[in-house]
Order: structure tokens, then C-alpha cells, then sequence
């Protein structure tokens, strides 16, 4: 969607994104292919911890009622951390 100044901005666009797009559209245009390499790997990144986290949920909740389990039943030991210098 084009915001009224004809940029082809999205007018939801975060003023700090708009404005870092807004100098990168003065960079030559292999810096800007680079930079937008690096968004675009950056967000797929992020993306994949995403999907990761909310997959691992359930096996983080059976380690925890395990670990849970173990000390009620005496099997663990107090971490004994040294005293800072």
C-alpha cells in the first residue's frame, strides 16, 4: 500500500524500519541487495527459533516434571557455586 508521499510504504510501517529504508534506497544497489540479504536471513532466523521454541514446549515440561520427580525422590544434588572473588 503506497503512503500519501508515494514511496510505497505500508503506513504501519515502524517509523525506525521506514526510516532505515529510507536510507537504504540511497545505498547503490549492491549494498542494498546485501542489506536486504541479511533482513531476509535475519527474519527466517528468528522464524525458526520461533517455530523451534513453540515445538519444544512439551518435551521442556516433561523434563520438567521429571526433574521435579527426581528431587522429591532424593536423586539430585544442591548446585555449589563458588563465592565470587
Amino acid at each position: 500500500m503506497d503512503d500519501e508521499r508515494g514511496l510505497g510504504y505500508d503506513p504501519g510501517m515502524n517509523k525506525m524500519l521506514e526510516r532505515a529504508i529510507a536510507q537504504a534506497v540511497c545505498l547503490p544497489e549492491d549494498e542494498q541487495e546485501t542489506l536486504a540479504s541479511l533482513m531476509m536471513e535475519e527474519m527466517e532466523s528468528e522464524r525458526a527459533w520461533d517455530e523451534s521454541f513453540a515445538n519444544s514446549q512439551d518435551k521442556l515440561g516433561e523434563l520438567a516434571r521429571k526433574a521435579k520427580a527426581q528431587h522429591a525422590r532424593g536423586e539430585t544434588t544442591p548446585l555449589v557455586f563458588p563465592a565470587d572473588p
